[in-house]
């Protein structure tokens, strides 16, 4: 049988990763949960982060969903709840963490930019990979809620709002001697034609897609299910049905989505 994963995000930046997935494991069975009614995460507390994903578990196991494997397709979850996640159910879980050691390696310059949600910059997660994998160069953190925003108006209008992603982009001010951008948040793929755009393709866009897409291989491989770690050449872009779930009603390209409430597990324990 193939193998089922599903993908989380708060929105529908995750489906960047997906992509990626999809193309690795084009006979995989996928589920893409947004939880698209806390949206955006980089606004919300560890705490809150950490209250809903729990609610996701328990909704995988309440629907019975038998899930392969997890991907948590948010940087801002990843960075701050993944550890404590992984103690809570025997699903593999991938998570995405910025690309901080790749993009080092890369730097001409030796000044690189995280370009993320708030509370991805701000994460111990974050500023760990940067003492690990950044002591070569000068990482510059940008942290921004107003380009998730944009990506998603984006995916919906299949068109970026140039003038607000150049307002954005001013109002950052990233440091002209930078020549890697990591973006920090699956929501920003979306924007990269216009991320391009504004740095006259001077700077090199960094996202995690595939490396999370090798990931989710080694694990199934771990578990014996059957998957290539190699791009399939032969993909012909065609998916499988895709189940979406939201917490809020959301369009997704003619796509049925089922609404669904995650339950606060907190609120089971005082009653």
């Amino acid at each position: 049988m193939s193998p089922h994963i599903m993908v989380f995000d708060s929105g529908i930046g995750g489906t960047t990763v997906l992509k990626h997935i999809q193309q690795y494991i084009p006979d995989g069975r996928y589920s893409y949960f947004m939880d698209n009614a806390y949206l955006p995460y980089g606004k919300l507390s560890q705490q809150t982060i950490i209250q809903r994903l729990s609610g996701l578990l328990i909704f995988i196991e309440t629907q019975q969903l038998h899930v392969d494997v997890l991907v948590i397709a948010c940087n801002t979850a990843s960075t701050s709840a993944l550890s404590a996640l992984r103690e809570l159910t025997t699903i593999p879980i991938v998570g995405v963490v910025p690309a901080i050691k790749p993009a080092a390696l890369l730097s001409k310059s030796q000044h690189i930019a995280l370009l993320a949600t708030p509370a991805t910059v701000q994460s111990s997660y974050t500023q760990q990979l940067i003492s690990q994998h950044g002591q070569a160069v000068t990482v510059h953190l940008y942290a921004s809620v107003e380009l998730v925003t944009l990506a998603e108006q984006t995916y919906q209008s299949k068109k970026i709002i140039q003038d607000k992603l150049v307002a954005e982009l001013d109002s950052l001010a990233i440091d002209n001697r930078v020549d890697v951008i990591v973006l920090g948040c699956t929501h920003f793929p979306i924007l990269a034609k216009g991320l391009n755009e504004y740095f006259n393709s001077t700077v090199l866009l960094l996202d995690s897609g595939v490396a999370i897409a090798k990931r989710v291989c080694a694990i199934l491989k771990e578990h014996n299910i059957d998957c290539s770690d190699e791009l399939d050449a032969n993909c012909t872009g065609k998916k499988k049905p895709l189940r979406y779930y939201a917490t809020a009603s959301i369009y997704v390209d003619k796509q049925p989505v089922e609404l669904v409430t995650l339950i606060d597990p907190t609120q089971n324990e005082k009653s």
